[in-house]
């Protein structure tokens, strides 16, 4: 019984890169999400932020008066199902912008 009311779920996060002037202030960056990585070097930090809060939190995070410049991860937008186009011509095929021809010379496997 107990087994079933402890469902876990997957929280949707989305990632982000926070570049700051100094990394005194690493705490405050904790209370938005969960700390990933922080380059002491290049002092930078990547958090991954729930995305139902996302953007309310980036405008919070880009306030912050230690705060250089915000990067968002754009990786959940992308398609990643490549499987049906791997190995194919489509793979190779560009649009074709204003009567251009760019048509690229790469040969498949195939073809050889």
């Amino acid at each position: 019984m107990q087994a079933e009311e402890n469902q876990f779920t997957v929280q949707k996060r989305r990632g982000i890169i926070v570049w700051v002037y100094s990394l005194k202030q690493l705490k405050n960056l904790k209370r938005f999400g969960l700390v990933h990585y922080v380059s002491r070097k290049m002092k930078y930090v990547v958090l991954y932020l729930n995305e139902e809060t996302f953007d309310y939190s980036e405008e919070k995070i880009k306030k912050l008066h230690f705060v250089r410049k915000v990067e968002r991860s754009y990786r959940p937008d992308v398609e990643m199902n490549f499987a049906d186009r791997i190995g194919t011509r489509a793979a190779y095929q560009l649009v074709e912008e204003e009567e251009e021809d760019l048509t690229p010379d790469i040969r498949l496997a195939e073809d050889v």
